[in-house]
C-alpha cells in the first residue's frame, strides 16, 4: 500500500481519507492475524523446547522439572468465617484444651523437696510424665512330648500368636513400623538388632507376611461394605511388581480405603477390582444393559440371553463360556470377547448388591465411567490452569474463564450446604452460560470449554446427589502414602509382599478415618490382650434400622 505524503493529507477529499482509513485497518488487521500465527508457532516451539529439555535431563540423569503449581481453586473457594481460621496462616486461634485426662496414670511417685526451716507445706504441683519402654524379652517353651502307645509322638501345641520364633508383640511392632512408619526392612532389622533382638531381614520380611489370610478377610470385608455406601472416590497410580511395571487402584470414601495392583488398569481390571475379590462372571439385567449401553451387536447379546447358563465361578468357565457362544471366532468391533466380560463383572458385582446407588467419583478416565459417575471439579479445573497463552488476549480469556469456574465451584460448595430444586436449575443455567460460549478468542480454550461442556452430566450429579464431593482429594490424599511408599521402598517381588503392601496400607488409611490406632487394631487380631476393636466393616455400614 503506498500512502500520501504525510503533507499532502490535507489536500485529500474526504472520499480519499475513508480509502486511506480503510487500507491502515487492513494492514492492522493484515498484521494482527499474522501476530496470532506467530504467536502460535512460538508457543509450540516453547513446548517443543521444553519436550527437547526434558529429553535431555533424562539422558544426562538430571532431576525432573517440578510439576505445574496447583491453581488453589479448592482453598481459594472456602468459606470464611471463624471456624475457617484467622489470618495466621488459616490456623485456629483457639486454645487447645489438655488431652491428659486421655491418660491412665500407671504410678505415682512423690519428689521429697528440701525446704528450709519454717517454711509451709502447701500441697503438690502435678506433673505428668509419659514413657516408654523397649525391652527385649527371651522366653524358652519347654513342649511336652508324649509317646502313645501305638508309637506315635504327641508335642504339645505352641501359642498361636508366636511366628518363627518371635511373639505377636514383636510382630505387631514390625507391622506398625513398615506399614505405617514408612520404615524400610533394613532400618527395622537395625533398629531391633541394636535393641537386642537377634532378627535377620528375611525374618523381618517373614513377618510383615505372616497371618496375612487374617487381614486379607477384613480388607475385603471393608472393601465391600464401603461400596454399599453413597459414593466412592477412585484414582490410580504407577506400581512395580516382579520387575514390571502395572497400577495400583484407590477405591474409598469418607471412612475407607483399599489398595489394589495389577499389570492393567483398564475397565475390564477396574470391575475385576469392583467385585471385592471374588472371582464371579453374572449374566442378568444389568450384565445386558451394559452390553447394549456398549453397543454390542444384538445377535451377540440375544445368544446370552438365549443360553441357560448364567452364573461362572471362574475365569476359566466364563472363557469355556464365550467360546462355545462363538465369540472368540468373532472379528468385529468392539471387541464382543471384552464388551461382554466386562457386561459379566458389571453383573456379578450386582448381583453382589454391591453399588447398589453408588456413584464413582473419579477425575474423568476411561476406565472409570462405570454406573452413576460424577467428574472432580479440580481436575477439570486444572485443565484450563495449564493452558500455555502465546499473548495477553489469550491470557485474558484464561483468567476470565478460570474467575468463572471458581464462582462455580464456590456456588457448588454452597448448594451442598443447603440443596434446593430452584437453586439447581439456577446452577444448570449458569453451567451453560459459562462453558456454551460461542468464542473466547482463543480457539485451544474454546475447545477445551465445549469438552467440559459434554461432561456436563457428570460435572452437575452433585446437583442429584448433593452428599457426594465434588472433588477426589480424598482418593489423591491416599494414594500419596502409596506413593510414599514406593518412593522408599520402591516395588515387590513376591505376590505375598504385593499383597501384604495393598491390605495393610489400606487398613491403615481405614483405621486412621476411623480415628482407631492402628497399633491397637493389629494388637486385637494378633490376639494381643488389650481394647476391643470391631470388624472395620460393621464400622463402615451403617446397621440395618
Amino acid at each position: 500500500m503506498t500512502l500520501p505524503p504525510p503533507d499532502s493529507l490535507e489536500r485529500l477529499t474526504h472520499a480519499d481519507l475513508i480509502g486511506v482509513v480503510r487500507d491502515l485497518i487492513g494492514e492492522v488487521t493484515r498484521m494482527q492475524a499474522e501476530t496470532e500465527k506467530l504467536g502460535g508457532a512460538l508457543a509450540k516451539l516453547r513446548v517443543d523446547h521444553q519436550a527437547v529439555k526434558d529429553e535431555l535431563a533424562r539422558l544426562k540423569h538430571l532431576p525432573p522439572r517440578p510439576p505445574i503449581k496447583p491453581s488453589g481453586m479448592d482453598k481459594s473457594t472456602q468459606a470464611k468465617g471463624p471456624e475457617a481460621g484467622d489470618e495466621k496462616g488459616g490456623r485456629s486461634s483457639r486454645r487447645r484444651g489438655s488431652q491428659l485426662d486421655r491418660l491412665k496414670i500407671g504410678a505415682i511417685i512423690v519428689v521429697k523437696a528440701d525446704p528450709p526451716t519454717g517454711s509451709r507445706n502447701k500441697g503438690f504441683e502435678d506433673v505428668v510424665v509419659q514413657d516408654l519402654s523397649l525391652n527385649p524379652q527371651v522366653t524358652r517353651y519347654r513342649r511336652e512330648r508324649w509317646e502313645t502307645p501305638d508309637g506315635k509322638t504327641i508335642i504339645a501345641a505352641l501359642d498361636p500368636g508366636l511366628v518363627g520364633g518371635y511373639g505377636p508383640n514383636l510382630h505387631r511392632l514390625v507391622l506398625t513400623l513398615h506399614f505405617s512408619g514408612q520404615v524400610t526392612c533394613e532400618r527395622i532389622t537395625a533398629l531391633l538388632n541394636g535393641m537386642g533382638v537377634v532378627i535377620s531381614k528375611r525374618q523381618v520380611v517373614r513377618l510383615l507376611t505372616a497371618k496375612l489370610e487374617t487381614f486379607r478377610a477384613e480388607d475385603e470385608a471393608v472393601l465391600k461394605a464401603g461400596l454399599c455406601g453413597a459414593y466412592v472416590t477412585v484414582d490410580d497410580t504407577g506400581a512395580r511388581h516382579a520387575g514390571k511395571n502395572g497400577y495400583t487402584t484407590q477405591i474409598g470414601s469418607y471412612n475407607f480405603t483399599t489398595f489394589r495392583t495389577g499389570p492393567s488398569k483398564s475397565r475390564l481390571a477396574f470391575l475385576s477390582r469392583l467385585c471385592g475379590g471374588v472371582s464371579l462372571y453374572v449374566i442378568n439385567d444389568a450384565a445386558l444393559a451394559y452390553m447394549e449401553e456398549r453397543n454390542l451387536p444384538q445377535i451377540v447379546i440375544g445368544k446370552f440371553k438365549e443360553h441357560k447358563a448364567r452364573i461362572f465361578s471362574s475365569a476359566g468357565d466364563w472363557e469355556r463360556h464365550l467360546q462355545v457362544l462363538g465369540l472368540s471366532a468373532m472379528n468385529v468391533t468392539p471387541d464382543p470377547m471384552l464388551i461382554a466380560s466386562e457386561g459379566a463383572l458389571w453383573g456379578a458385582i450386582h448381583h453382589q448388591g454391591l453399588l447398589p446407588d453408588t456413584v464413582i467419583v473419579s477425575d474423568d478416565a476411561g476406565q472409570f465411567r462405570v454406573g452413576a459417575h460424577a467428574l472432580c471439579w479440580i481436575h477439570a479445573e486444572r485443565l484450563v490452569h495449564k493452558l500455555v497463552p502465546a499473548n495477553d488476549k489469550q491470557r485474558n480469556a484464561i483468567e476470565i474463564a478460570k474467575r468463572m469456574i471458581w464462582w462455580f465451584y464456590r456456588a457448588l460448595k454452597d448448594y451442598k450446604l443447603a440443596p434446593s430444586v430452584k437453586q439447581a436449575q439456577l446452577l444448570r443455567a449458569r453451567f451453560d452460560r459459562i462453558f456454551k460460549r460461542a468464542s473466547t478468542g482463543y480457539a485451544t480454550l474454546d475447545r477445551l470449554l465445549r469438552r467440559l461442556f459434554r461432561n456436563k452430566d457428570g460435572l452437575l450429579r452433585v446437583l442429584e446427589r448433593p452428599e457426594i464431593p465434588i472433588n477426589t482429594n480424598t482418593s489423591e490424599n491416599d494414594i500419596r502414602a502409596f506413593v510414599t511408599k514406593r518412593k522408599i521402598s520402591g516395588g515387590t517381588v513376591s505376590d505375598k509382599g504385593r499383597d501384604a503392601r495393598d491390605i495393610m496400607l489400606g487398613l491403615a488409611k481405614t483405621c486412621m478415618k476411623l480415628k482407631l490406632s492402628f497399633y491397637e487394631f493389629i494388637g486385637a487380631r494378633l490376639g494381643i490382650p488389650g481394647p476391643k476393636i470391631p470388624p472395620l466393616a460393621s464400622l463402615i455400614r451403617p446397621a440395618p434400622a
